[in-house]
């Protein structure tokens, strides 16, 4: 059973509660033409608040790093899972990220009874789930789970540029950049790039 209505920023009262625990889902990575969209679910432990939490993309990346740390050790549970290439290009952005969502939720140690997804759109789930607008920067487990998301997704970058350095993964991240369309145009695609994005269909063509 889900709820389908989305909370704009303004509203931080949520329109339902239950009781038990609470998990705050985010993704990264819809906008790049390369590498997996990457999500992750997060169970914050009251008895251990982290300070600093907020929309990883208002944080630097030495700071995010550092949450990324304080995350792992202090939630109760949290879970990191990707939609691939192949299936970004197969069922489309969206679909592959509800999908990758839907694994992250999925692969908690424990069961939430709610979910709180930031965006408009909720993956299908077994459990009670809200679409907060904006809740990266309203509930401190989405904060957490955009961190964790942000983070893996640009190691994984950092790691793929050791493969093919002439893309500059490590720097744009898979964005379509001048430098990464100007990459693409010289070298063509690598098996990494979403060939369903018109940039690199383009290339292809």
């Amino acid at each position: 059973m889900q709820s389908r209505k989305s909370l704009k920023p303004e509203q931080t009262v949520l329109s339902w509660d239950v009781p038990g625990l609470m998990a705050g889902v985010d993704e990264a990575g819809r906008g790049p033409l390369a590498g997996p969209v990457v999500a992750a679910a997060v169970i914050l432990d009251e008895l251990h608040p982290i300070v600093g939490l907020a929309d990883s993309k208002k944080l630097t990346a030495l700071r995010r790093e550092k949450l990324y740390d304080e995350i792992q050790a202090k939630a109760l549970c949290c879970s990191i899972a990707l939609a691939t290439v192949e299936e970004i290009d197969r069922l489309n952005i969206l679909q592959a990220t509800l999908l990758a969502m839907k694994r992250a939720v999925e692969g908690l140690r424990l069961q939430p009874s709610k979910v709180l997804v930031d965006g408009n759109r909720l993956p299908s789930l077994l459990v009670l789930a809200e679409a907060i607008v904006g809740g990266d920067a309203l509930v401190p487990a989405i904060s957490a789970a955009s961190i964790l998301a942000k983070v893996y997704r640009d190691r994984w970058c950092g790691e793929y540029h050791l493969q093919y350095p002439q893309y500059g993964f490590a720097g744009h991240k898979g964005y379509g950049t001048a430098a990464h369309l100007a990459a693409l145009r010289q070298h063509g695609a690598c098996p990494q790039h979403r060939r369903s994005f018109a940039p690199v269909a383009g290339v292809l063509r």
